[in-house]
């Protein structure tokens, strides 16, 4: 049974979601507040979150801004507004995916068990993978770079590992969309781009002249194949 977090002002949306993902296996956890919900996560035993934007006080980007840095938990936003600039400060601060409100409960199950998949499941290709000094680890799920280890949320490392797997090779933007999220991301294709600029950075990268992961204009993303 998968934990997750509801952080969210609502009181109605809250039961809501508890009775629903309740219903459906998960055990539901909620916080009426921004601070309740960084509690509950440094708490332990939390999942999943799914983490509302428009709050009084500490909103989700700042909720976000806290976590991020103490823990890599899968995490969906809720943005009221539904505009691309929401979208885009969540997925740049760590958001693995969002959900516009209002919204109907059974994406956001299919949007949850699509992040616990990727986060929980015991990759086939579990064997760590290397491209010059990145190792990605699919059994530990952890990222090094020059021995230093690097925290990457799950898509983050999902999109990762699939590069360094194909180092050399170009990955087609398509297959990271489909596999960042498990879903159509034609409404919003920025969001991959967020994604792998997020990873050049915690890389070290130059984004305009990159030592390792490197954007083929129209086509997708490749990481270099170090000489020999």
């Amino acid at each position: 049974m998968h934990t997750v977090l509801v952080v969210d002002d609502d009181e109605r949306l809250r039961d809501l979601l508890s009775e629903y993902l309740g219903s459906r296996g998960f055990q539901v956890v909620t916080a009426n507040d921004g601070e309740q919900g960084i509690q509950a996560v440094q708490a332990g035993g939390i999942d999943a979150v799914v983490l509302d934007v428009m709050m009084p006080g500490m909103d989700g980007f700042e909720v976000l801004r806290r976590l991020r840095p103490i823990s890599t938990v899968p995490l969906i936003m809720l943005t009221a507004r539904g505009d691309d600039f929401d979208r885009i400060v969540g997925l740049e601060l760590g958001a693995d995916d969002y959900l516009p409100k209002p919204f109907n409960p059974r994406e956001l199950l299919a949007r949850l068990q699509a992040i616990l998949r990727r986060s929980t499941a015991a990759v086939s290709e579990n064997t760590a993978v290397h491209a010059g000094p990145i190792r990605v680890d699919p059994d530990t799920r952890e990222v090094h770079m020059d021995g230093e280890r690097i925290a990457l949320t799950t898509t983050e490392f999902e999109i990762l590992r699939v590069l360094v797997s194909q180092a050399g090779r170009v990955v087609p933007r398509e297959r990271l969309m489909e596999m960042a999220r498990g879903s159509d991301y034609a409404s919003f294709e920025r969001s991959i781009d967020v994604h792998v600029s997020r990873i050049r950075k915690k890389l070290g990268d130059d984004s305009k002249d990159p030592r390792f992961l490197k954007t083929v204009r129209g086509v997708g993303y490749t990481i270099v194949r170090p000489s020999t």
